[in-house]
Order: structure tokens, then C-alpha cells, then sequence
């Protein structure tokens, strides 16, 4: 039975333009119109089709008619470009770098290469990084973000004011020398500080926040090796040569870190090493 129904629908509308044509034929030749499908416009071919009020699809491959659909497809294309790019921007553009490795270079001081673990050392990596940057996002929300979100804004003017504020962040960290090397490397001449492009200020940013990590780890390791040389030393005094130092200078530097608040001091030193 449904095949059956299906077959009838399939030739009632098969047999409508027949039955349109015929009426077309039938018209009196006054041009008067006997059927007229009232949701279609009527359209003579010479001119431009009217309006009909209703939604239509307008797709243009040359790019000069309808300049907003192409901007909304580029904002896809940027948008999603970005969230590709946001671990990127995250781990090399922003504190995280230092921060990361300086807690790195903490745990492998004290002699504990998995207490804190992993996990918590990128988690706490990753909130003192929200932490610091926070003057910087809120700028890049205010001159950038709201203004293009109320419509006053371009997404082109807005990718520019977002990216000055981060720019001017990664200039206060980054060292001069770097910043001429890879300029030097660029093949730039004398460039002003405000026209200097990222893919200069970057790879400089970076270099200079590993340079000022391995220095603040340099210093956190000094105190746990001297620790490590008096229990060596103690350890040969007493005939104890087969005992690992290791294991006896480990409560030591624990202690040792507890009594001054170790934690308190890396993260202090952390955060004023960028808002100082």
C-alpha cells in the first residue's frame, strides 16, 4: 500500500506541469493569467527580479558583490585558526614558559622528580600564568574584544588592537640583544620598538624567558647543592662510602625548604620577576 501511495504522488506531480500547460493554452488573449503560484514573483527576464520579501541564497565566487559574507567566512577561517593555535600562543606568548620551567628546576632541586607530579606542577604553571596575564586580558577585552563585539570595531582593526597590548608584554620581557638578533637574522634594518613585527618579538620573547629560567633555577640549585656537599663530605668522614648521599641530604632539603616557606618565596619571586 505505501508503494502504491508513493507511485500516485509520483504521477499527480508529474501531470501538474501538463495540466499548467494546458491552462497557459486555454488563457484568453487578453493575457489574463488563470493559475498564478501566489508565492512565486512574476519575472519577465529583461530586468532585475523583484524583491519577494522571502529568504534568499546568494552566493557570489567573486568576491565583489556581498563583501559581508566573505568577511563572516574569514572570521571562521581566523576563528578557527586561532583555536589551532591557542596552545601555541599560550606556551610561548604569555609567562608560562618561565613558570613551568622554574617549577621544574624546583622539584629536580630537592631530589623528588615526581612529587609535585606533572599534573600539578602545569596546573600551577597554568593559573599563575591566568594570575599574571590578567592586566593584559583585560585590555585586549576592553580595546579590542567589547568594541568589535558592539559593532564599532572591524575584526581586522580588532586583531590589531588585541595583538598590542600582548606585544607591549612580551617587549617588557624580552632583551635587547635578542630582539637585534633576530632582527640582524631578519634581514630588518633600524626598526622602532612600535614597528618591530612578531615573528620578530616572539622567537626573541622566547629565547629571553628561557635565558632568565635557567638563571632563576641556577640560583635555586645553589643552596640544595651546598646541602649535598656537607652530607657528602659527612658521609666520607665516616667511612660511609657505600651509603647514596641522596637518600640522607633529601629530609634535609625538605627541611630546609619547609623552614623557609619555599613555596611562598618561588611564587613571590615568580610574579614580581614580570609585574616588578
Amino acid at each position: 500500500m505505501k508503494v502504491l501511495r508513493l507511485i500516485l504522488v509520483l504521477a499527480a506531480l508529474a501531470a501538474v506541469p501538463t495540466l499548467l500547460r494546458a491552462q497557459a493554452a486555454a488563457a484568453p488573449a487578453s493575457g489574463a493569467v488563470l493559475f498564478s503560484p501566489p508565492h512565486l514573483p512574476s519575472y519577465s527576464g529583461t530586468g532585475t527580479a523583484p524583491d519577494s520579501g522571502g529568504l534568499r541564497l546568494n552566493i557570489s565566487l567573486d568576491g565583489t558583490e556581498k563583501p559581508a559574507q566573505m568577511s563572516v567566512a574569514v572570521q571562521i577561517v581566523i576563528v578557527m585558526t586561532l583555536l589551532t593555535l591557542a596552545p601555541s600562543i599560550l606556551l610561548l606568548m604569555t609567562s608560562f614558559t618561565r613558570i613551568v620551567i622554574v617549577l621544574g628546576f624546583v622539584r629536580t632541586a630537592l631530589g623528588v622528580p615526581s612529587a609535585p607530579s606533572n599534573q600539578i606542577i602545569l596546573g600551577l604553571a597554568l593559573f599563575l600564568t591566568f594570575f599574571i596575564m590578567a592586566p593584559v586580558f583585560d585590555r585586549v577585552q576592553k580595546e579590542a574584544l567589547q568594541p568589535y563585539l558592539d559593532g564599532k570595531m572591524t575584526s581586522t582593526d580588532a586583531l590589531d588592537r588585541a595583538g598590542e597590548p600582548i606585544k607591549e608584554f612580551m617587549l617588557k620581557q624580552t632583551r635587547t640583544r635578542d630582539l637585534e638578533y633576530f632582527l640582524e637574522l631578519g634581514g630588518f634594518g633600524p626598526t622602532a620598538v612600535k614597528d618591530l613585527p612578531l615573528r620578530v618579538v616572539i622567537p626573541a620573547f622566547v629565547i629571553s624567558e628561557l635565558q632568565t629560567a635557567f638563571q632563576m633555577g641556577f640560583l635555586l640549585f645553589l643552596p640544595f647543592l651546598v646541602i649535598d656537599f656537607l652530607v657528602a663530605s659527612v658521609l666520607m668522614s665516616l667511612g660511609m662510602m657505600m651509603m647514596p648521599p641522596n637518600v640522607v641530604s633529601l629530609p634535609f632539603k625538605l627541611l630546609l625548604f619547609v623552614l623557609v616557606d619555599g613555596w611562598h618565596l618561588i611564587v613571590r619571586s615568580l610574579v614580581q620577576s614580570f609585574t616588578g
